[in-house]
């Protein structure tokens, strides 16, 4: 604790018990108890009556098995701070309840059978109040609850525990909260000589994390200790957790919160300093401290040595009612969005009737300023690239990406240098063997050298490593395109069977609606009018199919079927820049969807049949868009391979599965 003196010497030391007792005092007298009172009414002759109740609340709590999902790609580490006014022997009191509760939140919320996932649980010190022998009795009895579900933990001591450094030698603390409390668990690695600082590697999202547990005030052998693992360790992501680290520098006489930036309002104390130099700032693997110690709440981020972020954070409430009520930060990873996202709830409220609860209880049960609840935007891959970087899918050879019905499949992976103009008169091969080449490059007068070059960048899961980048667009109109030849087989394919259309591209940061909407990547040519469409939404001068992009990005499959005289239109949603993204259109000899990385569109046409593709013999384009017999606009962005198929694919046929 020791909000009161933060930013100085940082070597806060436990608080008199006369203050302690007063505040309890107010909690009691005040009526204030709610339902902790229950285990408060028998506490009244000091340490040796304090059994009854506690030691129940415990025995009670403990029910279900830690199964935690460690292949799922979103995940929770469980944080719990500053316990210590539940657990203050030397007065007589002791409430294990709100910590019972959260640790059945705990077991109740691991694995599939929850959205949370928890696969962790780190305390971050004070876990009594006074370091009593009597305290450390009924923490244990309540962390029984843990070990007897198998939940993966991690504890350390913090000021009220214990003083001096981690040579201290034995403590209440070390014999009740010791590695050989968990020496048995599977994601206990090892301590250090001292026993007070442990290190432990949980598995979650398919891969092994590395969470640090050091003392109040680790020593430089400890220090030592704490590198060596990491140094054992080289390709482990790490989560430090420790008492003391940041304070925040404002006041928490406020709430909800209303004090500066709530992302950057907290600094390092200067033990955290000591900390930081010795352990974090050069150790790129760590990217996120948690501490207690110190209240209100805050974080703040800062670089290490490499240049890349370290998130700090502060979470600690015991000053709140009834001594925090064995609150629970939750920071649940989700790496499939590239996202933490950051809840603080408190089981043991949440659990009583909201009806129930009385009026400071209502309060805390969820917290929801900004400092309590909040997202933490995180390219995993690329924070962690320095120490474990992702294999890059490697590309696959042409001749395994031609599915049967392969009609033509395009790629532009032929070793040009990176940034290059394509040539005038440069042919892409048909890599299907069925001589439906780009064999007519096409440049608009006065356009720019670099309008279409040669680029090494690529969609993840593409299987040629290369793309087209196109510089096109309007206001002049500019560009180059590709085309069939006149010839090509495809011009006269009708699909009537079906069709699967794929191709992977990138709408760079400069795209912009007003030169760039209505792109198009993939046009068959051949003016609607002159293939005898007419009736609702049909325009007589746009192509009879083409894939485009309106003015907000979303993508568009504009296709004239053989069986109708007006168009079947299939929609995606608005696109982010700079970023690669696949496409499909598959039409099963009846309807067309669109898939966008592989996931269904919501605007498909399901009511009426889209058989085929109307054609009248003309070239298919890459990247150009004719509108009444001319070209139009052309595309502005990296295309990367295309595939056109005569049948419905499955997903787990595309190009970014196969």
């Amino acid at each position: 604790m020791c909000r009161e003196i933060f930013g100085g010497s940082g070597s806060c030391e436990h608080t008199s018990a006369a203050k302690g007792a007063d505040r309890r005092s107010f909690l009691r007298n005040a009526g204030l108890a709610g339902a902790g009172a229950v285990a408060l009414g028998p506490l009244t002759a000091g340490a040796a009556s304090a059994s009854t109740a506690p030691a129940s609340a415990a025995a009670s709590a403990s029910r279900g098995r830690w199964n935690p999902d460690t292949e799922s790609l979103r995940f929770t580490l469980a944080v719990m701070p500053d316990t210590q006014f539940l657990y203050w022997g030397s007065q007589g009191s002791v409430n294990p309840d709100p910590q019972a509760a959260s640790f059945r939140y705990v077991i109740e919320n691991s694995g599939t059978a929850s959205d949370d996932n928890i696969v962790f649980l780190a305390h971050l010190g004070d876990l009594t109040e006074d370091g009593d022998p009597v305290s450390f009795k009924y923490v244990g009895q309540t962390y029984d609850i843990l070990d007897e579900a198998g939940v993966a933990y991690s504890v350390l001591a913090g000021n009220h525990d214990v003083s001096g450094d981690d040579t201290r030698g034995t403590t209440p603390y070390l014999q009740t909260m010791g590695p050989q409390r968990y020496s048995k668990s599977p994601t206990f690695l090892s301590a250090d000589s001292s026993g007070y600082n442990t290190a432990h590697v949980f598995r979650a999202a398919g891969r092994e994390w590395l969470l640090l547990a050091l003392d109040w005030r680790t020593s430089t052998a400890g220090f030592d200790w704490a590198n060596a693992v990491i140094k054992a360790h080289p390709t482990l992501p790490v989560i430090l957790t420790t008492h003391e680290i940041a304070g925040t520098p404002y006041d928490d006489n406020v709430y909800p919160y209303q004090a500066g930036d709530p992302e950057d309002n907290a600094s390092l104390s200067s033990y955290g300093q000591t900390v930081w130099d010795n352990i974090i700032k050069d150790n790129d693997q760590v990217f996120l401290t948690l501490n207690g110690h110190y209240w209100p709440p805050g974080r703040t981020t800062m670089q290490n040595a490499a240049g890349h972020d370290v998130y700090v954070h502060i979470t600690n409430y015991q000053n709140r009612y009834f001594g925090g009520g064995g609150m629970l930060r939750l920071y649940h990873f989700d790496l499939s969005r590239d996202t933490i996202d950051v809840e603080t709830i408190s089981p043991w409220i949440l659990a009583q009737k909201p009806e129930e609860r009385n009026v400071l209880a209502a309060q805390d049960a969820e917290l929801t300023s900004a400092v309590d609840y909040f997202s933490i935007p995180m390219n995993f891959d690329e924070r962690f690239a320095s120490f474990a970087p992702v294999p890059s899918r490697p590309s696959r050879p042409a001749k395994r990406m031609l599915v049967p019905g392969t009609l033509a499949y395009w790629r532009f992976d032929t070793g040009q240098a990176d940034g290059s103009a394509v040539a005038a008169g440069t042919t892409i091969k048909d890599q299907s063997g069925h001589g439906n080449d780009l064999s007519t490059l096409v440049t608009v007068p006065g356009s720019a050298a670099d309008a279409l070059t040669w680029s090494t960048q690529h969609h993840p899961d593409q299987p040629g490593h290369g793309s087209l980048s196109f510089a096109g667009g309007q206001n002049p109109l500019h560009g180059a395109y590709f085309t069939t030849g006149a010839n090509a087989p495809l011009n006269t394919e009708t699909f009537t069977k079906g069709y699967t259309i794929e191709l992977f591209f990138n709408i760079p940061l400069d795209w912009d609606a007003s030169n760039n909407s209505w792109m198009s990547a993939l046009s068959r040519w051949g003016e609607a009018s002159q293939a005898g469409k007419t009736g609702e939404n049909t325009d007589p001068d746009e192509p009879v199919a083409t894939l485009s992009f309106s003015g907000d990005r979303e993508p568009q499959w504009n296709c004239y079927p053989t069986n109708a005289t007006f168009p079947s239109t299939n929609w995606g949603q608005t696109l982010f820049e700079d970023e690669w993204w696949h496409v499909a259109i598959v039409n099963d000899g009846k309807h067309t969807v669109m898939y966008l990385q592989g996931c269904p569109t919501v605007d498909n046409p399901t009511l009426r049949e889209s058989i085929g593709i109307t054609t009248l013999g003309l070239p298919w384009a890459l990247g150009g868009y004719e509108y009444n017999g001319s070209i139009n606009q052309i595309f502005h962005g990296f295309i990367g391979d295309v595939r056109i198929v005569n049948r419905a694919l499955s997903v787990d046929e595309f190009m970014i599965a196969t």
